[in-house]
């Protein structure tokens, strides 16, 4: 679609299926599957409270939610991190993450290491080194979010997904690097 603000195309995430009540029929997530990346993305929230998220592996959950600044607000690792709100731009107004992610190490079928994530946010470093412990959102949240309460995480890769939660938060400028992390750390 026409972009809103600027010159160029966008993304939008605001599918008329949620509407219905018809929540999560219109993710957008790649074909290709990932493990370690490096992502740039940009998300322009159209209206206040706008909620979306950008999901790696779909599985871990980057919140992208105006207005709210706790553990489940814009910028956090949903439920595991503080929402670093300083860093937000505001509804209307472009916002960037810079994520360095490495996926979770397993051996002989057993995860060793959790998931990983460094985090710039409009150019602000808000996460370093931040293990990831579990899929939240339930069994509709992607991959592995149903096995075992989110816990059960699997050695499956799996791609970038943008949520669909009915509002209007548009993407652009998105790319993705993979990266091969023999040691865990996503320091950058």
């Amino acid at each position: 679609m026409d972009h809103p603000v600027d010159k160029g195309r966008v993304v939008m995430r605001d599918d008329r299926a949620a509407d219905r009540r018809q929540y999560r029929a219109a993710h957008i997530v790649t074909k290709k599957a990932y493990r370690d990346l490096r992502l740039h993305i940009e998300f322009l929230v159209m209206k206040p409270g706008g909620n979306s998220g950008v999901y790696l592996q779909n599985r871990y959950e980057i919140q992208v939610l105006d207005g709210d600044k706790t553990k489940h607000g814009m910028g956090a690792v949903i439920n595991e991190t503080d929402s670093p709100y300083h860093a937000y731009n505001g509804d209307w107004k472009w916002n960037a993450y810079d994520i360095v992610f490495r996926a979770a190490r397993f051996k002989e079928g057993k995860r060793e290491d959790k998931a990983m994530v460094t985090m710039y946010f409009n150019g602000v470093k808000v996460h370093t080194n931040q293990t990831i412990n579990q899929v939240w959102g339930g069994a509709n949240s992607g991959i592995d979010g149903g096995n075992d309460g989110g816990k059960g995480i699997t050695d499956k890769p799996g791609g970038l997904k943008l949520q669909c939660e009915g509002h209007d938060v548009r993407y652009r400028n998105t790319w993705i690097k993979e990266l091969d992390l023999k040691d865990p750390n996503t320091d950058f």
